[in-house]
């Protein structure tokens, strides 16, 4: 194999393995199955000349697995969804409902982000993590019956009683600020919120970033039914994408690699044959402008409506054919957590994100998507069709 690579890159094995370890610290050289050479990220490597660094990355990008990356964020992903449906079982009830008491989902999201951070810390010290919460709510004598729950939640789950100050200080591993350099997480430990709380569908959502760009989502959707069409049938997915190698559907918490089965965004050619996927809370995108795109795309068929990122899992997997997140405010940021593994998944799907104005959502910038505004998704036939049908709706307003 060795001897196919560019001159550049000419060299024996264990040279290899020697430089990805090097450059990678404590990050672990993953494997191809069958090869005697290493598979790493050509962000690992660092090549002198310019000419030979343009060769290489476009090599190595080929042989870029991000390995052991995918396993430990299933991992991440897994035991923070037991988490949270270990809340809703013990935590949420009727009651809960009819007061509106959201401290359900609060010990939930903080007790998720906790595992989570903790399981990528433990492999992978180095990266930060770009994630919603922070520890201040339970802080100080005010926030100490919540951090009760969520340090009662967290250990359940660990191999070793972690104590308060420990696992505030795991949360606020998802202080990071992002940027376009190097390697981060970005993580939403419930997407849904109100969701989770109505028993219906929240994901949780985690993305690696490298350089500006998404390399690895994966979304555990407890709530979302393995086949739409039976919507009383088996419950919990889990979808996973790495850049270059597909995407990927397997139970929640079913056999593992195993269980895996590729998925594919919608064939759908014809606008009139398309189904939309859209929020259940009106304040998450605007349904007049859907109704309106509707109209001129002569969609007729009812929409999907749902919670989280379970949109974009939908619309990856065929259920429906485009996912409009609108603007309602000019002002409006997006977050990076809300659209990273949903929209890697997507476009390893065969499917196509964009803002309203086309643009690819930009990674790179912070801890908010500040370059774009708004989201849609789609199967790669009728993309360009949903595009002009949301430019002509929205003309003048962004």
């Amino acid at each position: 194999m060795t001897g196919n690579l560019p001159a550049a890159m000419r060299c024996c094995t264990a040279t290899f393995q020697r430089w990805a370890v090097l450059s990678g610290g404590n990050r672990a050289v993953s494997r191809a199955s069958g090869s005697s050479l290493a598979c790493f990220s050509w962000k690992h490597i660092n090549i002198d000349t310019d000419s030979n660094q343009s060769t290489f990355r476009t090599y190595s990008t080929q042989l870029a697995y991000f390995g052991k990356e995918r396993a430990v964020a299933i991992e991440a992903v897994e035991c923070a969804s037991r988490v949270c449906q270990a809340v809703f079982k013990r935590l949420v009830t009727e009651e809960t409902l009819t007061k509106k008491d959201k401290s359900p989902v609060t010990v939930a999201d903080f007790g998720a982000q906790a595992v989570v951070n903790l399981i990528l810390e433990k492999h992978f010290p180095d990266d930060p993590v770009v994630g919603e919460e922070d520890s201040k709510d339970l802080q100080g004598e005010e926030g100490r019956v919540l951090r009760e729950k969520v340090v009662d939640l967290v250990n359940t789950v660990t191999e070793q009683p972690l104590s308060s100050d420990e696992i505030l200080r795991l949360i606020d591993r998802g202080q990071y600020a992002g940027g376009p350099k190097g390697s981060h997480w970005t993580l939403d430990p419930i997407d849904g919120t109100k969701g989770f709380l109505r028993g219906e569908q929240f994901a949780v959502c985690l993305a690696l970033i490298v350089d500006g760009k998404v390399r690895v989502g994966v979304l555990g959707c407890p709530n979302l039914p393995y086949e739409l069409d039976k919507p009383d049938g088996e419950r919990g997915v889990l979808m996973v994408a790495v850049e270059g190698q597909g995407a990927f559907q397997r139970r929640l918490h079913g056999g593992g690699r195993a269980d895996e089965v590729p998925i594919h965004a919608s064939k759908v050619a014809d606008t009139k044959d398309a189904t939309f996927c859209e929020s259940v809370e009106a304040a998450h995108t605007s349904h007049g402008d859907s109704a309106n795109i509707a109209k001129l795309l002569n969609i007729t068929r009812p929409s999907v409506r749902m919670d989280s990122q379970c949109k974009y899992a939908a619309v990856a997997r065929g259920d429906a054919d485009i996912y409009l997140r609108l603007p309602q405010k000019a002002a409006y940021e997006e977050k990076i957590w809300d659209h990273a593994a949903g929209n890697i998944i997507i476009h390893e799907s065969g499917g196509r994100v964009t803002d309203v104005n086309g643009k690819p959502l930009d990674f790179s910038i912070g801890r908010t998507l500040s370059a774009n505004k708004g989201v849609i998704a789609a199967n790669a036939n009728i993309f360009d069709t949903v595009i002009d049908a949301v430019q002509t709706t929205l003309a003048g307003k962004f």
